[in-house]
C-alpha cells in the first residue's frame, strides 16, 4: 500500500510518515505542489494525501491535473480551511474526501481505509489469493500449505485472508480487531494473540518457512522473507 504525502508542513509531513509507516503502509513525501505532481505521474501509488494549500500549485490545482490526465488514484485532501465552498470545490475537482486540520489520527486511518476498500470494491476481486507456497481459494474458502489443505475456522480463515490481501503490510492489533471482529477493544485482552497461535500451529508447523510474522511492538504480517 503505497501512500504519497505532499504537505509543506514538516512537522505534520514528519507525523504523518511516522504513524502511517507504523501502520504498514509505504509513505513517499513531497513538500511542493510541483514536486507532488512528478511523484504521482511516475509512482504506483494507492492512495494521496493532498494538503491544499502548497508552494509552487495549489493541491486543488494538482488533483485537477491528475485528473484531466487520467490518474485515478484515491485522494483524500487535508487542510485547515473548514468552509464548505473550499470542501465543494475540491471535491468537484476530483477528490475523493476531505479532512479539516487538526484531525484524530484514527479518524485519518478511518478515512483512508474506506477509500481504499472502496477502490478494491470496484475492482475485479480475486478469487484466489497466494503467499509463497500458501493458497486461499475465496470461492470454495479453502486453504492449502504445499498444496496439503488446512482445515480453518471461520474467524481463522478471515483473518489469514486479511493479511493475504496485502503480503508484507503489517497490521496492529487494533487493525486487526476492526476488520475481523468489527471492533476495537479486545473483548478478551488477548483473542488476537489466541488466533496468532492458532493460525502459525496450522499453516507454518511443518514447514521450513514461517510466514505469519511478529513485528515487535507494531502487529503482524504474512511474508514469505525471513523475519
Amino acid at each position: 500500500m503505497n501512500i504519497l504525502v505532499v504537505e509543506d508542513d514538516a512537522r505534520v509531513a514528519d507525523f504523518l510518515q511516522r504513524g502511517l509507516g507504523a501502520e504498514g503502509y509505504r509513505v513517499q513525501l513531497a513538500r511542493t505542489g510541483p514536486e507532488g505532481l512528478a511523484l504521482a505521474r511516475s509512482s504506483d501509488l494507492s492512495l494521496l494525501l493532498l494538503d491544499l494549500m502548497l508552494p509552487g500549485l495549489s493541491g486543488l490545482e494538482l488533483c485537477q491535473t491528475l485528473r484531466a490526465e487520467g490518474h485515478h488514484v484515491p485522494v483524500l485532501m487535508l487542510t485547515a480551511l473548514s468552509n464548505t465552498q473550499d470542501k465543494v470545490s475540491g471535491l468537484r475537482l476530483g477528490a475523493d474526501d476531505y479532512l479539516t486540520k487538526p484531525f484524530a489520527f484514527e479518524e485519518l486511518l478511518a478515512r483512508i481505509e474506506a477509500l481504499l476498500r472502496r477502490g478494491r470494491e470496484m475492482r475485479p476481486r480475486a478469487t484466489t489469493l497466494q503467499v509463497a507456497d500458501l493458497v486461499l481459494d475465496r470461492e470454495r474458502m479453502s486453504v492449502t500449505r504445499a498444496g496439503k489443505p488446512v482445515a480453518l475456522t471461520a474467524k481463522e480463515l478471515a483473518f489469514l485472508e486479511l493479511l493475504m490481501t496485502a503480503p508484507g503490510r503489517v497490521y496492529s492489533r487494533e487493525r486487526i480487531l476492526s476488520n475481523v471482529w468489527g471492533t476495537n477493544e479486545d473483548p478478551l485482552t488477548n483473542i488476537v494473540d489466541v488466533y496468532v497461535r492458532r493460525l502459525r500451529g496450522k499453516i507454518d508447523d511443518g514447514h521450513p518457512v514461517a510466514l505469519l510474522q511478529t513485528v515487535r511492538g507494531l502487529g503482524y504480517r504474512l511474508d514469505p522473507s525471513p523475519a
